[in-house]
């Protein structure tokens, strides 16, 4: 298990708790007179997509578009992959071939 995200909000952590699948946690820490939920689990992109994050949600969106000879944003394609790109080393992971 690895860190995936961090929350302010104990709702909000619960909530994101319950979206990913496999081994998890939640642990919570206080940081001076706050209190911070640390989200723990598998980085996989299944969850971190559940999660909503790394725009995945959005390059769902622009891989399906891209797929039916629809126009799409190239740019915003282009700054998710390069984003990932940085992100999947860290994690452990391989950027799909179909979503280059």
């Amino acid at each position: 298990m690895k860190l995936l995200n961090t929350y302010e909000d104990r709702d909000e952590a619960e909530v994101a708790l319950t979206k990913i699948t496999g081994e998890k946690r939640l642990a919570s820490e206080r940081d001076s007179t706050e209190v911070i939920y640390n989200l723990f689990g598998q980085p996989t992109w299944g969850n971190f997509f559940r999660l909503g994050m790394f725009n995945l949600p959005l390059l769902q969106q622009i891989v399906e578009m891209r797929k039916n000879g629809q126009t799409y944003d190239a740019d915003k394609h282009q700054e998710i992959i390069t984003m990932l790109k940085y992100v999947a080393p860290m994690f452990e992971l391989e950027i799909p071939e179909h979503w280059l």
